[in-house]
């Protein structure tokens, strides 16, 4: 036991130590010039806490806050608010053992003098190291492929909020524009940069939601309101996935980790994150579905409903903004991977890298174009990625990991205070393996997939304005 013991404190010894000289490497170079270090520490330098936590809380909701009340429409108020509260929970839970991951990952390596400086440790690399090729293959597949979609996704939003400003364009016309801007995103080095982009994106995220909520109670019930959802099971669990979606924001969890100074202090941070996102999801879809109830079936963006006015465009405009912010967090783990693959990724030049990550931009501005569906692609991701990448995959992992009793003696981290043994804690991964397996990417698979389909037979691939209103020629005709 005391030689355990001293194994294990020798483990966090290191790692702690590892960290430590990073933030000391850091400190000196930016004590050059006092001036410029308090203006660049400030705005573009972060990895505190509390840029964990604003990074956290701004990823983990930016147009899904919009698409929220249609989901409502789908499966009716009171199942919304018990799965946002079922899947926020869930889903800080496998953040929490992603984090785990992370930490065991690195400090084996730090006892094998590894040094990470330049270098950005990804998810799949912390599975390739604990569980080998297969599961590097895996997650890495699974991963690039959600965050790939997730990009697409924030572009889709972006066209579809600027024409309820401007629809003298229609939304495929935004979507290039947009595109071009999103695409400045290869200039933002890493997850340390960050810093006044979280909070700027979290303080628009919480305008806008407060917006939805005052504008729909001060809007009052819109005449012959009604609330009959859910009615159809495919309506259902396409909404339940989309709440999936909603709070399965943390497949960039060890790239936030790795630009904190002290990874290790992250465990409860997106627990924290999360409770903030209630405040401002609950509050916004539960006061829009009360306002226009069924209206919102055939509504995936909240503001096509609310009256026009300038409160409403400063939070399309916000969101614009938050958008492009969420953009670049789903993005720069791909320029990673990328940058990884042409060997750019230790290079120091932000020029060089910015050209080199050009062409992941590409193919997520074709696919934005080629399924412009605002809202249901949430849902068709969430099922059939989100459910593995940051549910699935993080549970089981974590069960193969420390499977043995070698493993688990001598692990960097041991279970949490509220599951004091292993047991407990192999039984809540197993629940969340089955629950994710059968409810979100079974049935919710069904339910997006045979929506979508639906979706693409009415309005066909690259749709040049989906759910936009009819013009006045069209009626006429």
């Amino acid at each position: 036991m005391p030689g355990e013991k001293q194994a294990e404190e020798a483990i966090v010894e290191s790692f702690n130590e590892s960290t430590e000289n990073e933030e000391k490497e850091v400190e000196l170079e930016e004590k050059g010039d006092h001036s410029i270090f308090s203006v660049k520490s400030l705005l573009w330098h972060g990895g505190s806490v509390y840029d964990a936590w604003f990074s956290c809380a701004s990823n983990q909701v930016a147009q899904v806050l919009l698409t929220l009340p249609y989901s409502f429409s789908q499966m009716g108020m009171l199942s919304g608010i018990i799965l946002q509260i079922f899947y926020g929970v869930l889903g800080s839970w496998t953040a929490y053992l992603i984090s785990v991951l992370y930490i065991e990952y690195r400090s084996r390596k730090e006892k094998e003098n590894v040094s990470f400086k330049n270098h950005v440790i990804q998810w799949f690399e912390v599975l390739d190291g604990l569980l080998g090729p297969y599961w590097k293959a895996i997650g890495l597949a699974f991963n690039c492929t959600f965050l790939l979609f997730g990009s697409v996704i924030q572009l889709i939003a972006c066209a579809s909020n600027i024409y309820y400003i401007n629809d003298k364009l229609d939304k495929r016309t935004w979507t290039y524009i947009f595109g071009a801007c999103c695409a400045t995103t290869v200039f933002i080095p890493s997850f340390h940069n960050y810093r006044i982009w979280s909070f700027l994106g979290l303080a628009m995220t919480t305008y806008t939601a407060w917006y939805l909520t005052i504008a729909s109670l001060v809007h009052g019930q819109a005449e012959g309101v009604t609330y009959q959802g859910p009615t159809k099971l495919v309506l259902y669990f396409t909404g339940a996935t989309n709440i999936l979606y909603t709070f399965g924001g943390h497949a960039v969890t060890v790239e936030i980790m790795h630009a904190m100074w002290k990874p290790q202090k992250f465990k409860s941070i997106y627990l924290l994150a999360t409770l903030y996102v209630f405040t401002l999801t609950i509050p916004s879809a539960t006061s829009v579905y009360w306002a226009f109830g069924d209206q919102l079936l055939d509504h995936s963006n909240a503001f096509s409903l609310l009256p026009h006015s300038a409160w409403r465009d400063a939070a399309v405009i916000l969101m614009l903004i938050h958008q492009f912010i969420t953009f670049g967090f789903a993005c720069t783990p791909l320029y990673f991977v990328w940058e990884k693959v042409v060997g750019m990724h230790d290079t120091k030049s932000i020029c060089l890298r910015a050209v080199c990550r050009l062409p992941v931009v590409i193919p997520i501005w074709f696919l934005a174009i080629i399924f412009p569906f605002f809202g249901l692609i949430n849902s068709a991701v969430g099922s059939l990625l989100v459910s593995f990448t940051v549910y699935i995959i993080p549970a089981l992992a974590h069960m193969f990991t420390y499977k043995s009793a070698s493993a688990r003696k001598n692990a960097a981290e041991k279970p949490p205070f509220f599951l004091p043994s292993w047991t407990a804690v192999y039984a809540l991964n197993t629940f969340t393996v089955i629950w994710v397996l059968v409810i979100g990417f079974g049935l919710g698979g069904w339910a997006s997939m045979a929506n979508f389909i639906k979706q693409v037979d009415t309005f066909g691939l690259f749709a040049k304005c989906y759910q936009c209103p009819p013009s006045p020629s069209s009626v006429h005709h």
